[in-house]
């Protein structure tokens, strides 16, 4: 399964141990909207293409 996690503000300590225990079984992409310039059909494309997005 492809996960998709879209992070507004930041990566907190409960989001990492999610994150690492997911990316045991599944594939795993990271959008960090604080860090990166990231255009509108980037991240669409991106959530089309996963099978679960999860926006903290």
């Amino acid at each position: 399964m492809k996960i998709l996690h879209i992070i507004n503000n930041g990566i907190t300590d409960l989001t990492r141990k999610i994150i690492d225990t997911q990316s045991k079984e599944h594939e795993i992409k990271i959008i960090e909207l604080s860090k990166q310039n990231i255009s509108y059909e980037a991240v669409i494309d991106d959530i089309f293409a996963c099978d679960r997005v999860v926006s903290w």
